[in-house]
């Protein structure tokens, strides 16, 4: 199939899967069930550009097809945070605490993690991207165990708080921390669109990058403010999604057989959308809410990963 046909492919199969699950059984009370289905959509679809979009400039700024912003603990560092609040402040949390001044503490501490990992690492101007993914996966690991302590000594009533946001959930969503989010990430998304260009020079690696004339220390930093932005946006809106990232860039790097960035963020985005769609669709309808989409995405992407992984090994 021609590039062109499978773009069209791509634009209709999210249109169709969006009016599906839109319409599909509504039954006679409309007026309440639209609004709440477009509510999940409209989180759906931010959730799948930032996820998408993040997990694509990783992928191209580490050289590597297996990795996720994960890798570097963002996620834990938000659940830390998470639970650190709910230690202090027990079952009154969030009167202490509004949804949308959490989602701003919780951006800021991620973008000022990743900002100290870069000052630490590429402050001497001697290291490079590996030392950076190490530091993040040690200090992830850390801030993990570190967690799962203070969730084991707090009352268990306190912990169901930190367990909604440990999984992802498209059905409590704060219409007001929506709009923020939407804000965010469409700030986010102007941004980084006047350096989109450069992901395609960086994808050769960093020597070739150098030899261009590329400042590489300087991308390579807004590139991780940029991604820790996105991860936040996705991650406080409806917790750790850690195998989408690597599903739904792989399935773009399979289909469209091109490395110009500014068509495969956005060809990957609407292929995560349609990801998170339709296991959405099926929770909702084909499991009665039985399971989670978290649940449906990890377990079809960690299949997928195991497939890369035993192929990446054949190739070897």
């Amino acid at each position: 199939m021609k590039q062109r046909n499978k773009i069209i492919t791509i634009v209709l199969l999210l249109g169709a899967i969006m009016a599906l699950f839109m319409l599909y059984n509504t039954g006679p009370n409309l007026d309440y069930v639209i609004p709440r289905r477009a509510i999940r959509l409209a989180t759906i679809l931010l959730v799948g550009v930032s996820v998408a979009y993040s997990s694509l400039i990783f992928q191209t700024i580490t050289n590597n097809k297996i990795l996720t912003p994960a890798i570097m603990g963002y996620e834990s560092v938000f659940i830390l945070f998470q639970t650190v609040i709910v230690f202090i402040y027990g079952d009154k949390t969030f009167q202490v605490i509004t949804h949308q001044d959490n989602f701003f503490y919780a951006v800021l501490l991620m973008m000022a993690f990743s900002f100290l990992m870069y000052v630490l690492i590429f402050g001497k101007g001697k290291q490079n991207i590996y030392h950076l993914l190490l530091l993040g996966l040690v200090l992830g690991a850390l801030f993990q165990t570190f967690g799962q302590f203070l969730q084991i000594v707090i009352d268990p009533n306190e912990f169901s708080v930190i367990q909604g946001f440990m999984f992802v959930s498209f059905n409590k969503i704060n219409t007001d921390l929506l709009l923020i989010a939407g804000a965010t990430l469409l700030g986010a998304l102007l941004f980084g669109q006047r350096y989109l260009k450069y992901l395609d020079v960086l994808a050769l690696g960093r020597e070739h990058a150098v030899n261009l004339g590329l400042n590489y220390h300087k991308l390579v930093k807004i590139y991780m403010l940029l991604i820790s932005l996105l991860v936040s946006v996705s991650t406080a809106l409806v917790g750790p999604v850690t195998f989408l990232g690597i599903l739904v860039t792989n399935l773009t790097y399979e289909l469209f057989q091109t490395r110009r960035h500014r068509y495969m963020v956005w060809l990957c985005s609407g292929i995560a959308c349609v990801a998170l769609l339709l296991g959405q669709f099926l929770v909702e309808h084909i499991f009665n809410f039985s399971t989670t989409v978290s649940i449906v995405v990890n377990f079809v992407g960690g299949l997928y990963f195991m497939y890369l992984m035993l192929k990446t090994r054949k190739a070897l």
